[in-house]
């Protein structure tokens, strides 16, 4: 069954780490006949919420940003992979932004598969499990939700360091399994 598969990449850097982690999971993803979109958040208006309420009686937001195309193509995928650098242990800001501006809609992000890919100049993989939890914080809060796989790309620091390590394959076989 062909699935609908949004990857959102949080890297503020295009060709980050990250980043390059997530075009390898979408090349395997798409290898097996999936359908696959990256945003790239960078290249999005995404504000912060403001915590005004509006949205607990209108399920809409009053910013008029980038954020409800997003959550439409949320609620419509079949698996989201959510990607970021790691910094001072925890996701990036424009991960958690988008997180946070989930609110108004998040109860119909219902009976989704979700891949978590995370960067960081740190070895070790249990470092990230701060990230993770932050990742997974937000999955709980979704009805249906299945975690099905992480990639660790650590001991990256600059630009690139990605390229050529085990992981670019770990990314690509696990965006097959999708």
């Amino acid at each position: 069954m062909n699935k609908k598969v949004l990857m959102l990449s949080g890297s503020p850097r295009k060709g980050g780490n990250s980043d390059l982690l997530c075009d390898q999971f979408m090349l395997g993803a798409k290898e097996v006949g999936n359908q696959t979109e990256k945003i790239f958040l960078r290249d999005k208006e995404i504000g912060y919420c403001t915590g005004c309420e509006t949205c607990y009686d209108t399920h809409k937001c009053v910013q008029k940003d980038d954020m409800a195309e997003i959550l439409e193509k949320m609620i419509a995928a079949d698996v989201i992979v959510m990607a970021t650098p790691v910094y001072f242990y925890t996701m990036d800001a424009q991960m958690k932004t988008l997180i946070d501006r989930t609110v108004p809609r998040y109860e119909e992000i219902t009976g989704k598969e979700f891949y978590f890919i995370v960067t960081a100049a740190d070895s070790s993989k249990q470092s990230m499990e701060r990230t993770l939890d932050g990742f997974r914080g937000f999955t709980l809060c979704l009805n249906g939700a299945e975690e099905k796989g992480v990639v660790y790309g650590v001991g990256v620091w600059r630009k690139g360091d990605i390229n050529g390590s085990p992981t670019m394959q770990q990314a690509y076989e696990m965006g097959k399994t999708v």
